[in-house]
């Protein structure tokens, strides 16, 4: 689950606590699960919407990261595969904050557009829109990667 709370935390001591806080309501709402579906699913649930709650409060409405020029160049699918999970993971980490959230949410953990508009207050093309520049600047570093290691 520590995981699953760092992909959405700005650092380990901000995952830490997002990892806290959802283990606690997990423990007062431990009656209410009725054994329908995986327990463990039940309980990454709530350790996303812990974080969503926490990024809530901080809201990235106003982020000007500066990607929003990216040229739409494609990867070489050969690029992607020679990264390693660790890798991959550390990209997904050093995306803007807004970037970040939505990424996961869509391309991680399978939400809907819609479902993540509700879960952040924003419009889904506010969500389109974060995960096609998400996607852009991710692309931009895998090449840059690969060009430094060619």
């Amino acid at each position: 689950m520590y995981a699953v709370c760092l992909r959405y935390a700005r650092s380990q001591a901000d995952a830490a606590d997002i990892l806290q806080e959802g283990f606690l309501k997990v423990y007062s709402k431990l009656d209410q699960f009725q054994f329908q579906g995986s327990f463990e699913g039940w309980i990454r649930r709530i350790m996303v919407n812990t974080a969503l709650r926490t990024y809530q409060k901080q809201r990235f409405d106003h982020e000007y990261s500066g990607y929003e020029q990216l040229p739409d160049s494609p990867v070489d699918p050969d690029a992607i595969s020679s990264l390693s999970e660790a890798e991959l993971l550390r990209l997904i980490g050093r995306l803007p904050e807004g970037y970040r959230v939505v990424f996961n949410l869509v391309a991680i953990e399978g939400y809907s557009h819609a479902e993540v508009a509700e879960s952040l207050g924003i419009q889904e093309s506010t969500s389109r829109s974060q995960l096609t520049k998400a996607r852009r600047w991710l692309c931009e570093q895998i090449d840059l990667i690969n060009k430094v290691n060619a």
